[in-house]
């Protein structure tokens, strides 16, 4: 009987698990898939560049101020019944986007769409924490990043075979099917057995979405010009916001972020390693994409399918490397997961205008990246979980990814901005949506701006190996013994 009931809970725990990675899945499908997605969205909807780059950012705004107050609210009401919404949310924001006529009313249903995202992100890996013994959460965390690296690999397939057969509305249409079936899936077998008591921090969610709006709408407006003052204004008074959030969170009793979990140094260099890992290295397939569409003159689809072997390495590692960070400690995979990310971007800098290897060149660098994912996402999100406190999984798991959102969203606007610096913006943005190349003296001056933002980016990468380096060596021992002191209580 007992090993019957063991084998059924095990069973439950890998159906957890695929429920969990699927939502991964879905969020990752729709980040590449968009980005593919940029030409014929810009011109079925007759819009332009900036308005739709919102596309993307907006969901990144809304992950970046939402996510760390649902997990305080997963934390509360039950991490299972919050996730499980956020399929049923996606699904029906899917539908909305899918619908749009208007590039104003599609941007307004993917924010509604980040909505359900957060969600997700904000609870699946406090669930992942719920579920399973600390000697196996790197394994499961591996799998969570094996679902992203699928779907970011099926999203650039699937973007590019859509858009170019049906349209780029079946982009959307496709996660209905998905998030239905999800949400009826984790209704039946995601179950809340733990509830913490806690208090939202409207204030600090009011302030914080004020400075993250104010700051990234700003940089957002400077990318279509010169600096401009009402830029400079909107970016000062975001920072001010920004200021006064920082003074609020350290004096309220239930803190939207918990800045007080920053004296652990292990948890303070982890999630600090994911906000400069997402701000150097996020936004630079889209920048390589870029290069292979304007520069190389090649299509969507084509450019994309060069990217799938490094996406195909990252999945089959991430299991593997997140496996390892259970018996040898985070610090050293996620490090060396940090060191072949710089590697690729050196690898990338060997590319030029004419360099007729050029695709065996994005290839080994993609290869390179991919193996620096699936070392340091496991490695790194195990770290930040196993520092967590018992009661707080939900708002932890929030703050790390807020932390990446924000790398993410200030990543695009970092390499959008110093890429085309060296040519018009104007030629530069029809360049960004695939809607033309460039050729002689305007192709080498691209070029330089792409060099630029790959080297600002591999700086930053390297604080965040430093960063990933200093953490602080694991004791296993001891953290499996704490992990298991506490399911027993």
């Amino acid at each position: 009987m007992h090993d019957t009931s063991e084998g059924k809970e095990n069973k439950n725990e890998n159906i957890i698990l695929a429920i969990i990675v699927l939502g991964t899945m879905m969020a990752a499908i729709d980040s590449t898939i968009v980005l593919l997605a940029f030409p014929t969205i810009v011109s079925g909807l007759h819009s332009n560049f900036l308005n739709i780059i919102w596309v993307i950012l907006v969901y990144l705004l809304v992950v970046t101020i939402f996510t760390t107050q649902l997990g305080r609210i997963g934390d509360i009401f039950g991490r299972a019944h919050i996730f499980n919404l956020g399929f049923l949310i996606f699904a029906i924001s899917s539908f909305m986007c899918a619908l749009a006529n208007t590039d104003v009313f599609l941007i307004v249903s993917r924010g509604i769409q980040a909505i359900g995202g957060a969600m997700m992100a904000a609870n699946g890996g406090a669930i992942i924490a719920d579920t399973f013994e600390p000697q196996r959460r790197g394994r499961a965390f591996g799998f969570v990043s094996l679902g992203w690296t699928v779907g970011a690999t099926l999203g650039i397939v699937l973007g590019g075979v859509i858009t170019t057969f049906l349209g780029w509305r079946y982009i959307f249409f496709i996660n209905v099917p998905i998030g239905i079936f999800a949400f009826i899936l984790g209704w039946k077998y995601l179950i809340d057995n733990k509830k913490f008591q806690s208090k939202l921090d409207l204030r600090g969610m009011l302030l914080f979405g004020a400075a993250m709006s104010l700051i990234s709408y700003g940089a957002i407006n400077s990318i279509a010009s010169i600096l401009s003052a009402t830029d400079i204004l909107m970016i000062l008074f975001g920072f001010i916001a920004l200021a006064a959030f920082i003074f609020l969170e350290l004096r309220t009793e239930s803190p939207m972020l918990d800045l007080r979990q920053f004296k652990n140094r292990v948890l303070r260099s982890s999630l600090l390693a994911a906000f400069f890992q997402s701000l150097g290295y996020l936004a630079i397939v889209f920048l390589i994409i870029m290069y292979m569409q304007g520069i190389r003159g090649l299509s969507p689809l084509d450019a994309s399918i060069i990217l799938i072997p490094g996406y195909v390495v990252g999945s089959s590692l991430a299991p593997i490397m997140g496996k390892l960070s259970d018996k040898v400690g985070s610090r050293e995979i996620a490090t060396i997961g940090i060191i072949f990310m710089c590697i690729a971007i050196l690898i990338y800098l060997i590319l030029n205008s004419t360099v007729p290897s050029f695709i065996w060149i994005i290839i080994a660098a993609s290869i390179a990246s991919g193996v620096g994912s699936a070392m340091f996402f496991p490695a790194n999100n195990r770290a930040v979980m196993a520092n967590a406190q018992i009661g707080s999984y939900g708002s932890t798991n929030g703050l790390l990814r807020t932390m990446s959102s924000l790398g993410i969203m200030f990543s695009f606007v970092l390499v959008i901005s110093i890429a085309a610096y060296a040519i018009p913006r104007s030629t530069a943005f029809e360049i960004f949506i695939g809607s033309s190349s460039l050729i002689g003296n305007v192709s080498n001056a691209f070029m330089s701006g792409i060099y630029a933002a790959l080297y600002v980016s591999l700086a930053i990468l390297v604080v965040a190996g430093v960063l990933s380096a200093i953490r602080g060596k694991e004791d296993i021992q001891q953290s499996l013994f704490q992990g298991n002191k506490d399911s027993k209580k």
